[in-house]
């Protein structure tokens, strides 16, 4: 059921928030008859949806607000923050700052700058355009990275070249050292968290190579970075979270595993002097504090201010810490991740492809031939979907399979893939398998 108790604690807060402003006002002319029939209309448009707030659905990054993120961003909207400037969101941009010092403070930041965005994508886009200013040279990032990598360089007209993922599917750290060895690498891309099968990349290798041949590292960690304060990852995959507090730049999404609605993304740079970069002159902007206005180390110019009031709310009641609540959370959707897994494992059926580093789950449909296997994925999907459970599709190249005895008559084979993002689903797996089971 869609949680609706914090309607009620809204009301309460608004009447608070409302106690500080002693400007009576009379409201606009609002035809509330008019409105209920829109809203009305609204609500049965908005039933043609998947049930994203479901742990049968498995298939997309979707993971429901939490009520806190909700309520706080609702109760924002009735005023309508803007943090670039903070005569537009005062309180909002102090939020934002707290925030962002949390989110620093996670990966082991000391000195930074940062600001939240409006997600993943520009906050990419910012990165690699600081990147682009301080280290000139391409941006290269795996083949598996996400592809605002190399939309966001034809856009920022940097050159950008790929390199080749190893069979578990993360960044080949040989093949980056041949790119590296040309010397017009300027930036290197790690994904933390790749979106197809959640795998991260080889940090502890490319900071080595680092030392060797001195570039930038931009960690994309949009969907993977919260697992920063998991303690149930494999030894290899937690030492490279750890290793983050070395790279130049990192992304986050906090509307990904943080909890809030979209969209909300951050970028962070272990350098505060990139500030330099960000120079403008805007005087009818900037005018009601000597202090940073979020404005002036940010390419967006407008950006809702509460976002910021969403997470700050979230943070207080479910710090982003290790041990904490919300990293036990973290911890059940790795564990849900790792029982699906072995149930793939045990059966004859399917293949597993890769096994998981985070909560993200891939496997194939066993078949006589590579088509026969994605015919027979594409058929599974549709049956669970019948079945209320919904998951996606990922093309898996055929170097990432094993096909022995097996007819490769295609270069990719459709796969299944699900995304265990809910901390409920540990308990749902039981339910997932036996829906597979019955499909």
């Amino acid at each position: 059921m869609l949680e609706k108790e914090s309607v009620k604690l809204l009301s309460k807060s608004l009447a608070s928030m409302e106690a500080g402003f002693d400007l009576p006002h009379s409201a606009q002319s609002i035809e509330y008859a008019r409105m209920a029939e829109v809203l009305e209309e609204v609500a049965k448009r908005m039933q043609n949806n998947y049930p994203y707030f479901h742990p049968l659905f498995a298939g997309q990054m979707i993971k429901p607000p939490h009520p806190i993120a909700r309520t706080a961003y609702q109760l924002a909207m009735w005023i309508n923050p803007n943090n670039h400037a903070l005569d537009g969101g005062r309180e909002s941009s102090k939020m934002e700052k707290e925030v962002v010092a949390d989110l620093a403070r996670m990966f082991g930041f000391g000195q930074h700058l940062g600001h939240l965005t409006g997600g993943g994508t520009m906050a990419n886009m910012e990165a690699l355009w600081v990147a682009s200013q301080v280290r000139r040279g391409k941006i290269v990032a795996s083949d598996q990275a996400h592809y605002t990598h190399q939309r966001m360089c034809e856009v920022l007209k940097i050159p950008f070249e790929k390199v080749k993922g190893d069979r578990a599917g993360r960044m080949d750290a040989r093949a980056l050292e041949q790119m590296l060895k040309t010397g017009d690498v300027g930036t290197v891309v790690i994904t933390m968290g790749t979106t197809g099968l959640g795998m991260v990349d080889p940090l502890d290798e490319i900071l080595a190579l680092r030392r060797k041949y001195d570039f930038r590292i931009h960690a994309d960690a949009a969907y993977g970075g919260y697992f920063r304060l998991a303690k149930n990852l494999d030894p290899h995959t937690q030492e490279k979270y750890e290793l983050l507090r070395n790279v130049d730049s990192i992304v986050i999404d906090p509307h990904k595993h943080g909890l809030q609605p979209y969209g909300c993304g951050c970028v962070l740079f272990n350098d505060p002097s990139v500030a330099t970069l960000y120079l403008h002159d805007s005087p009818y902007t900037y005018y009601t504090s000597d202090e940073l206005h979020l404005g002036e180390i940010s390419l967006e110019c407008s950006r809702a201010g509460a976002s910021a009031v969403a997470l700050w709310a979230t943070h207080q009641l479910l710090p982003p810490v290790e041990e904490g609540a919300f990293a036990k959370d973290l911890e059940k959707c790795r564990e849900a991740a790792l029982k699906l897994s072995a149930k793939i494992v045990s059966s004859d059926r399917f293949q597993l492809v890769g096994k998981p580093e985070l909560d993200i789950v891939v496997w194939a449909v066993n078949g006589a031939s590579t088509s026969e296997m994605s015919e027979k994925a594409d058929a599974l999907f549709d049956a669970a979907a019948k079945k209320n459970l919904h998951l996606s599709k990922l093309k898996v190249a055929v170097d990432k399979l094993d096909l022995t005895e097996v007819e490769i008559n295609s270069e990719y084979v459709t796969c299944l893939r699900s995304c265990l993002l809910k901390p409920e689903h540990v308990d749902w797996v039981e339910e997932i398998w036996e829906i597979l089971s019955e499909c």
